[in-house]
């Protein structure tokens, strides 16, 4: 941890196991957890709290103010999970008074130049491709890949276990276990083989495909869909979590492919 070409700030609690390299940067009120490595040239900005054995390579920015004009300078964090790796040049900016925090999870995989705005929840094993701009308070869900290049709405929530086509424009959200592409954006089916490699059965995989067939196949809209998928489906964990997903979205959710 002793690096004499970094500065680091005398009150940041950093863990004595920390690698830190040449040229970093770490104001005060941070905190670095057991085992991270940060690479040269990273800069972390107060606010910031980063869990164990991450790696954050050179040029990232951790915890920068948020882009937001209504912002004054109130104490607010970036949270960076455990085992998540950042890579160059990415930014993840802390929160404003609407949340108070910006939360990246643990085992994720943020690959370079992504920008994940102020008070956005992502959550564990997310990973987003090289260049993906997400913008205030989004929520990505556990278990989604997003392509390179995707742009995503503010507010919108993007579901667990999506699978999200690169340069994609998104501006609704996406329910869990589906894929999303096409311009403009659309449902493209259920992600099955993301979730047979995470262990669900062909049998779980068939539930949920025929629960996005009332929704995106019947000709239903998603009131009458919901309707029908409670009365005519058994429940599932998958089943309620699809309904809860919808029932809640407040941009409402992508269209169907026409």
């Amino acid at each position: 941890m002793n690096q004499p070409l970094a500065y680091v700030h005398p009150e940041a609690k950093i863990h004595p196991s920390v690698v830190i390299d040449p040229f970093v940067t770490i104001h005060r009120n941070v905190e670095i957890g057991e085992g991270t490595h940060i690479c040269s040239n990273v800069t972390i900005m107060e606010g910031a709290r980063i869990g164990k054995n991450c790696t954050i390579y050179p040029g990232a920015v951790i915890s920068g103010a948020p882009q937001d004009l209504k912002f004054k300078g109130e104490d607010t964090v970036a949270i960076i999970g455990d085992n998540t790796v950042i890579r160059e040049c990415v930014t993840v900016h802390r929160g404003t008074a609407s949340k108070g925090k910006t939360i990246v999870g643990s085992n994720c995989l943020i690959m370079a130049y992504c920008h994940v705005a102020h008070d956005c929840v992502v959550g564990n094993n997310v990973i987003m491709s090289n260049a993906v701009q997400i913008a205030g308070e989004v929520v990505v869900d556990d278990f989604a890949v997003i392509g390179g290049g995707a742009l995503i709405h503010q507010f919108c929530h993007i579901g667990s276990h999506v699978m999200l086509q690169g340069g994609a424009l998104v501006n609704k959200d996406i329910p869990p276990y589906v894929k999303a592409g096409r311009e403009p954006i659309a449902y493209a089916g259920v992600n099955s083989i993301g979730l047979r490699r995470r262990g669900y059965s062909n049998e779980t995989i068939r539930d949920i495909q025929e629960i996005y067939r009332y929704l995106y196949l019947s000709g239903l809209n998603n009131s009458d869909a919901i309707s029908r998928i409670e009365a005519e489906l058994p429940a599932s964990k998958e089943r309620d979590e699809i309904i809860l997903f919808v029932r809640n979205s407040n941009r409402g959710i992508i269209r169907g492919y026409v």
